[in-house]
């Protein structure tokens, strides 16, 4: 909840809005590079463009984040939330699928694989967070949590608010690590 005071929430926010505009150079480098390798092959171009979009859309969803801290505008708060890492959920999975079908004669099987694992970490994190997001704001009623700032170990809906903080950062950090395993295919 750091971000949401300023002016913390500023200098947050102007790191998400950088952070989302390079995701968005980073997605459309992806893209051109799949389009140059892929040839005529019709499912890979089909499935490229698929995961331009979503990638563009999961960095939009960024920009909301940054721009609606969710004490401010919770609706438009959780809308970018979701179109963050759920849309970008469906990139990593478009992208996985588009290194299983490029190997072995683009990637190794050992790059599918590490992307693999970070989809799964991904998917994991996001189960985690959405079921502990519902326990905690279930177990609250009559409490405005997303103004709640100020958290004391053993009250009510606590560890459910410490899950899904730590499932968030897992997220943020597995679509890091997503990106991260783009350095070899940059690298050719």
């Amino acid at each position: 909840d750091t971000g949401t005071m300023a002016p913390e929430r500023c200098v947050f926010g102007i790191m998400l809005d950088v952070s989302a505009f390079l995701g968005m150079a980073t997605v459309y480098v992806r893209y051109k590079q799949v389009e140059a390798l892929a040839g005529e092959e019709v499912r890979l171009n089909r499935l490229n463009r698929v995961g331009l979009l979503f990638g563009f859309i999961s960095s939009f969803g960024m920009c909301v984040v940054a721009n609606f801290q969710k004490t401010t505008l919770f609706s438009m708060h959780l809308v970018g939330a979701v179109l963050t890492f759920g849309v970008g959920a469906l990139y990593i999975l478009v992208q996985t699928l588009l290194s299983l079908y490029m190997q072995p004669h683009i990637h190794s099987k050992s790059t599918y694989l590490v992307r693999l694992g970070i989809g799964v970490w991904t998917l994991s994190s996001i189960i985690s967070m959405f079921i502990s997001s519902v326990i905690m704001y279930s177990s609250l009623p009559g409490v405005d949590v997303p103004h709640k700032l100020h958290w004391t170990p053993g009250e009510t809906g606590y560890t459910a608010h410490i899950i899904s903080t730590v499932s968030e950062w897992s997220l943020a950090f597995s679509f890091i690590s997503f990106f991260l395993t783009y350095i070899r295919d940059f690298q050719v």
